[in-house]
């Protein structure tokens, strides 16, 4: 009889301990595919050199930090952005309203704070815990993290926050009070990365919901490749 292969053990990073190569993934025959290694902490220091290396933190409340990097993986490239006729309608009406407004950088924490009670309806828990809010705000304020925002009569209507390095982009949720508020954000951010000549946005998992705006599953291989070509740079005490 054949036996099965035992589970590889997790690792656990210490708080200098650099990420094992995001190929170490736990693949489709293990317990949790995608799951990198747990432990470590959420500075600046580490995200960044987390998202150097295609991976990211995704964790709920009363857990340790999880880091991942999934195979495949979701990206949207700019120019296969599908602005459906729905969309072009609502982007029209929204820019047609006096009281309307697209901004950046503006409201970042009202933005991961939304986005965190948008993750959170209808399910147990949210993965935008309050350690993970605090990071972003942190991330934020040393330029690497972004928020865009759709205002309508002064109000906060919908959004999305994002982390870049170097010229890669990475989606992290979004959240709309209104109908369509954070797709428009969505098309203000595609455009925002079309002046900079940024070509692609990671969306990280497969939904149907990013399938149905052009984004595409590509391989992790692939995707390594795109951070090496994208300007990204690992922090050399955490490589």
């Amino acid at each position: 009889m054949s036996q099965t292969p035992p589970v590889r053990r997790l690792p656990v990073l210490g708080i200098d301990s650099p990420f094992p190569p995001a190929n170490l993934a736990w693949g489709d025959n293990e317990p949790i595919p995608g799951l990198l290694c747990a432990g470590a902490d959420l500075s600046v220091e580490r995200l960044v050199a987390a998202y150097s290396q295609g991976i990211f933190p995704w964790y709920s409340e009363g857990e340790p930090i999880l880091w991942w990097s999934p195979d495949p993986r979701m990206v949207l490239e700019v120019t296969d952005f599908k602005v459906h006729r729905s969309l072009k309608q609502a982007i029209k009406r929204f820019q047609s309203t006096p009281s309307s407004a697209t901004l950046m950088d503006t409201a970042f924490s009202e933005i991961i704070a939304h986005c965190a009670q948008s993750a959170r309806a209808g399910q147990d828990g949210t993965w935008i815990v309050p350690a993970m809010q605090a990071a972003y705000i942190r991330l934020h304020d040393a330029g690497f993290a972004h928020s865009i925002e759709t205002w309508l009569n002064g109000k906060l209507v919908g959004g999305l926050y994002f982390t870049q390095v170097g010229n890669a982009v990475f989606g992290e949720s979004m959240f709309a009070l209104q109908t369509d508020a954070s797709k428009i954000a969505l098309a203000a951010l595609v455009d925002w990365c079309k002046e900079r000549d940024i070509t692609w946005i990671d969306c990280q998992q497969q939904t149907k919901h990013l399938a149905s705006l052009g984004a595409k599953p590509i391989s992790r291989q692939a995707f390594i490749h795109k951070l090496l070509t994208a300007g990204t740079s690992t922090p050399t005490e955490l490589q």
